[in-house]
């Protein structure tokens, strides 16, 4: 079976005609609460609901070659940290480094 082919031009006018209808028969509102034709019922606004971002904690990180934390110290001991990237080094071993890691502190 064949199916009737849609003349988009045709289609275009008609939504065009019906549109100029509509801006020229306006439709009249009337509201319970005041009876009175034509007025605008009050548009409700909603606060957007305002998503925190969970708080966190700086820390020094002692990670091996292979990117694998093996120590975590307080920001304020990073000579603490320091060393013991430097005691872990020693003796022909893999490089040990420090860096800063940041953690969501679990709030109760």
């Amino acid at each position: 079976m064949a199916r009737k082919v849609v003349n988009r031009k045709e289609k275009a006018a008609e939504i065009e005609a019906a549109a100029a209808q509509e801006k020229a028969a306006p439709k009249k509102r009337t509201t319970k609460a005041s009876g009175v034709a034509g007025a605008p019922k009050k548009k409700v606004t909603r606060k957007a609901k305002v998503v925190e971002e969970p708080r966190k904690k700086l820390y020094w990180g002692v990670f091996s070659q292979n990117l694998k934390r093996v120590a975590v110290f307080e920001f304020d001991q990073k000579d603490e940290a320091a060393s013991r990237a430097e005691e872990l080094s020693k003796g022909g071993k893999s490089p040990h480094f420090i860096q800063k890691v940041k953690e969501e502190i679990q709030l109760e």
